[in-house]
């Protein structure tokens, strides 16, 4: 009976930890795809409040070996840019796969994709999000996206 008793618990709290896991994956995933609907649509008030103040936004270039690099901007720079979007301009990223690790308030979020400017091929690469709970809202502390216009079919195994 004490046997029956143990697996009972330990499949209550499995069960516990799984459908919180779970809720904090959708709410993850949801401050990720306000991101991209912001961008998209050239919103920076919605990207702004997917952000955390204190952000760091990194972009590396990864095309020619003797071209890498890395650049780093701030938040600011990130809205103005996305402020001034064109009209006329469409942008979509094409989001490949999602890989969520989640400890605690700390959130890593891995994201292959292929960027489109007016419904034409541009460049491909992965997005790497961190993310912290803020008193049960996630917001993104630290964004590097990865960037080339080559070996793009390696990102969809």
């Amino acid at each position: 009976m004490p046997k029956i008793i143990t697996l009972f618990i330990i499949f209550i709290l499995t069960t516990v930890v799984n459908a919180q896991n779970t809720t904090e994956n959708i709410a993850i995933k949801k401050t990720i795809e306000t991101f991209f609907d912001g961008l998209h649509q050239g919103d920076s008030t919605l990207v702004s409040s997917t952000l955390h103040s204190t952000i760091k936004i990194q972009t590396t270039f990864s095309d020619k070996e003797e071209n890498k690099k890395l650049v780093t901007n701030s938040r600011e720079k990130l809205l103005i840019g996305i402020a001034n979007k064109k009209s006329e301009h469409t942008y979509l990223e094409k989001i490949l796969s999602w890989q969520i690790h989640i400890d605690g308030n700390l959130a890593s979020v891995w994201i292959p994709y292929e960027f489109y400017l007016n419904d034409k091929f541009s460049h491909c690469g992965a997005n790497s999000f961190q993310l912290f709970n803020d008193n049960g809202k996630w917001k993104i502390i630290y964004l590097v996206d990865m960037r080339r216009k080559n070996d793009c079919k390696s990102l969809k195994k």
